[in-house]
């Protein structure tokens, strides 16, 4: 397995609470880093999956079995040039 790193922008979300950083933790997202800041709430992934796919679509459903939602997510530039050594 490999290890991805990516970045979840939380929806609705302007400041994260402890409360929510817990439930995410609870929900299978202790592998993940929350944050909040200028209206912006996120959890920046180091998730370990067969692919980005995976890692990707486990955690977005780890944040939803959190009580939130995914607006967007943004795969770090290591991931992305790993990707496309892997398809060539």
């Amino acid at each position: 397995m490999q290890t991805y790193q990516f970045t979840v922008y939380l929806q609705g979300v302007e400041v994260l609470t402890d409360d929510m950083a817990e439930r995410l933790f609870e929900a299978g997202c202790d592998d993940g880093t929350p944050s909040s800041g200028n209206g912006i709430a996120k959890v920046r992934f180091h998730r370990e999956a067969k692919s980005l796919e995976d890692a990707i679509a486990s955690a977005v459903g780890h944040i939803r079995h959190a009580g939130l939602n995914a607006a967007s997510v943004e795969i770090d530039d290591d991931a992305l040039q790993a990707l496309a050594v892997g398809a060539s």
